[in-house]
């Protein structure tokens, strides 16, 4: 049965997205069966793999709200080679809606009950706030990998979305697990970076991934083209990344599942 990772960081711009599509694309490249779950509603992760937003018949609104089996709003498109769960502005609309339906937080985690067996990982690209919706998709998985970038901010949001994963990981979801964080949008010519990484690797210590993400322009060109980078160009710094973290990320639940 696949496991479930949710990516999210509650700041915006941290590569949150690019690290849904890229490490879903590199895992999928590895030859594991992968599904990206698009669950922010401005679904950069959806038009990210070349889907138009504007035409879709079911999407991750429709099953978070139980008007869709999973299983009927999966997409394959033509150019990848993992299947999509993609999303459109509908989706706004689920967080209101869902403070009026019971077991709320659980929606996700139910609707991919039965779709989660036909993948060995299943990645969700969350909303960059702690909402409804971010909520259902930490209940839903087994684990939460953090893009971060290493600026100045880069630790104030990070202690509350840290609070909320605790509180979820005691009150419903007791196997929710930090997977690991990844920093995002390197540039190891500024001391500022370093030192945050340096930050990082003290707090937090082997839940760093030893992956870092650099700053890379054939990396922030390959949405525009709806495609993954190691498809734009694969020879590409960031491409290099993404699959050294797709390795990392590989031997870890490798070593996690042998010591069960």
């Amino acid at each position: 049965m696949g496991n479930i990772f949710a990516v999210t960081n509650q700041k915006g711009g941290v590569g949150k997205t690019t690290t849904t599509v890229n490490l879903a694309a590199s895992l999928a490249e590895a030859g594991k069966k992968i599904l990206l779950i698009d669950l922010d509603p401005q679904g950069n992760a959806t038009t990210g793999c070349g889907i138009d937003k504007t035409t879709l018949v079911n999407s991750s609104y429709d099953v978070i709200m139980a008007e869709a089996k999973a299983l009927d709003a999966i997409v394959r498109p033509d150019n990848l080679s993992f299947d999509v769960m993609p999303t459109n502005v509908d989706l706004t609309a689920a967080e209101i809606q869902l403070l009026d339906v019971k077991v709320r937080e659980h929606r996700l985690r139910i609707a991919l009950e039965s779709t989660r067996e036909n993948y060995d990982f299943v990645l969700i690209d969350c909303p960059p706030s702690l909402s409804m919706l971010t909520v259902n998709a930490l209940v839903a998985s087994k684990g939460v990998i953090i893009p971060i970038q290493c600026e100045y901010y880069a630790l104030e949001g990070l202690s509350s979305l840290l609070q909320t994963v605790e509180r979820i990981k005691q009150r419903v979801n007791p196997t929710l697990e930090i997977s690991g964080l990844l920093r995002t949008m390197y540039d190891a010519r500024n001391n500022l970076a370093n030192q945050v990484s340096r930050q990082l690797i003290t707090h937090f210590g082997k839940k760093v991934f030893h992956a870092i993400i650099p700053r890379n322009v054939r990396l922030a060109e390959s949405p525009s083209h709806g495609v993954p980078v190691i498809s734009y160009d694969r020879s590409s710094r960031g491409a290099i990344a993404y699959m050294a973290l797709a390795s990392e990320f590989m031997r870890r639940e490798k070593l996690l599942m042998a010591d069960k």
